[in-house]
């Protein structure tokens, strides 16, 4: 059903995002990331403000508190879902520097939560199949034709079904996509 439901998705994405348009700060953005593969969508709810959300399969860092094991990080593969609001805040400046701002090109601060389903790694035990995290980001992504470069780091508070949490003080994240198709 999960399949069935992500393919229909895939479909209606592409279907409404045919028409290139300009390629203004103001896109809607299909994305296909390579560093914990994923298929990303990029939502313009305004010039400046924007909405992603990213469904993939990648390697993971455990939280400590949400492991059964004696080291604090562990890596494992595993099923996710980002959401990520973006606020770019520097446009103007870019723009006075004739700089890109073409596919939501800029640094943004921002609220992201993320999601992740059940390990493969059969020699870490989690807490619980499922588990969550939140946290202020700041970051930047820049464009290159098609190829989006983003970066961001920011604190996190994370917890399971269960009731385990913690305090993470710094997630980092970096990646490389692939626009499929954008529109405005």
């Amino acid at each position: 059903m999960r399949k069935t439901s992500l393919i229909i998705f895939t479909f209606f994405l592409i279907n409404q995002l045919v028409g290139q348009g300009d390629e203004s700060s103001n896109k809607n953005i299909l994305r296909l990331n390579f560093i914990n593969p994923g298929l990303e969508y990029e939502y313009s709810i305004s010039e400046r403000s924007k909405l992603s959300a990213n469904i993939g399969f990648g390697v993971l860092m455990s939280y400590p508190n949400l492991t059964l094991i004696q080291a604090s990080h562990a890596f494992f593969l595993s099923s996710f879902t980002d959401l990520h609001y973006k606020n770019i805040y520097n446009l103007d400046r870019r723009e006075k520097k004739s700089k890109n701002n073409d596919f939501n090109s800029g640094d943004f601060v921002g609220l992201k939560l993320n999601s992740r389903g059940k390990n493969i790694d059969a020699k870490l035990v989690r807490t619980d199949n499922i588990d969550f995290s939140i946290g202020p980001t700041w970051g930047l992504q820049r464009e290159f034709k098609k190829t989006n470069i983003l970066f961001n780091l920011g604190p996190v508070y994370y917890f399971d079904t269960k009731g385990n949490s913690g305090f993470y003080p710094i997630m980092i994240e970096l990646n490389i996509g692939y626009n499929i198709a954008s529109s405005k």
